[in-house]
């Protein structure tokens, strides 16, 4: 088998395509989530700490260049090529990455249970409950009655 015939085999692969799929609706999702974080929770989070944005909580590793006359901001500290311990960034990222995992983890939970649910046999039908022995001795003695009427 030609090397380009078994990799077009391997490519085809439902797992592959599978994969290929949800790392692109992955990526999409993971934006989203992103902007979730950054757009609508930090600066909630901030303004319950005092109206700071955390994108500019930072320790500078370096001085600026001499010639900087920007604000002393991430972004222009970033473009400036100052190195910068930007912790704040990080716990974006951080929270960014615990909503994005407690989603995958609920919609793992769910398709779980879904799969239980499918697996599960049905339960089988229930029998009767045995009938009680004064009803079975009346049942004889009607039996009996009519066979002596007979």
């Amino acid at each position: 088998m030609s090397f380009f015939s078994e990799f077009r085999e391997f490519a085809v692969k439902g797992n592959v395509v599978d994969l290929a799929v949800g790392v692109i609706i992955g990526g999409a999702f993971g934006k989203i989530v992103d902007s979730v974080v950054k757009d609508l929770i930090m600066p909630l989070v901030g303004k319950v700490v005092g109206g700071l944005d955390f994108s500019n909580y930072f320790i500078l590793l370096a001085n600026p260049p001499a010639d900087f006359k920007g604000p002393m901001t991430y972004e222009a500290l970033t473009k400036a090529g100052v190195p910068l311990f930007a912790y704040g960034s990080f716990l974006t990222v951080l929270l960014n990455f615990l909503i994005l995992a407690f989603i995958i983890f609920l919609m793992i939970r769910q398709i779980n249970r879904l799969k239980r649910a499918e697996a599960a046999p049905a339960p089988a039908p229930a029998e009767p409950p045995p009938t009680p022995e004064d009803i079975q001795l009346l049942r004889e003695i009607r039996d009996s009655l009519k066979r002596d009427k007979a």
